[in-house]
């Protein structure tokens, strides 16, 4: 946490930080806040005083509490896309990437930072904003996987489509599912049967002899 310093009439005044830093800094405070009290019961004193700054400086860097919240799901679903991005990249046999995939999304909800809280239970489904950065992330995902498909199956890109979206929707489910137990089963468990359950449908589209992609 960043250290204070008083002036002489005794006001504590945060410790001047660049300007991204101070940023980076206010996120963090506020996911700690947004974590604890969810997007209703979180105000900008509470996150001001978590990253001991004064309002003005927090309002400096974001006009209200739902431009930090926007910021923080942005940020924290970029990380996640770019991690299920590197998965699919990882290797060019699809039960690999299939497992990986999985593991990566169970890894984002045991995240010691909670960061998943934002995206299931914050209390912003309704929000159009938040709606719309969730529906890009699956359409982006989505579309990812369904390239993968596409070019080693054959299938249409719009068929395609659809089993990405699929295959995102049953790793969501799953791994919220699990963040919901009392008594979870151990993560890297649950994401070897979740994507053997995944494995189980996708590798019905069997891949196109080498012969045939060349001629395309």
């Amino acid at each position: 946490m960043t250290q204070s310093i008083s002036d002489p009439a005794g006001v504590v005044r945060a410790k001047r930080l660049p300007r991204e830093k101070r940023r980076t800094q206010l996120l963090e405070s506020a996911l700690q806040v947004f974590v604890a009290k969810g997007y209703h019961g979180a105000s900008m004193d509470d996150i001001a005083e978590i990253a001991q700054v004064s309002k003005p400086v927090l309002y400096q860097h974001f006009p209200g509490k739902h431009e930090l919240f926007l910021g923080l799901l942005d940020t924290h679903l970029g990380a996640l896309e770019h991690e299920l991005t590197q998965a699919l990249a990882r290797s060019e046999d699809n039960k690999d990437r299939v497992q990986a995939t999985m593991g990566a999304f169970y890894e984002f909800i045991s995240r010691k930072d909670e960061a998943y809280r934002l995206v299931f239970t914050s209390g912003m489904d309704n929000d159009d904003e938040v709606e719309d950065r969730l529906e890009r992330f699956h359409d982006d995902m989505a579309g990812a996987i369904a390239e993968v498909i596409a070019d080693d199956t054959g299938q249409p890109m719009a068929e395609a489509t659809m089993l990405g979206h699929g295959l995102i929707g049953m790793a969501l489910s799953a791994a919220r599912h699990w963040s919901r137990l009392s008594e979870r089963p151990d993560r890297e468990v649950s994401a070897q049967l979740t994507a053997r359950l995944a494995w189980r449908g996708i590798s019905g589209f069997p891949k196109e002899p080498e012969s045939t992609q060349s001629a395309q």
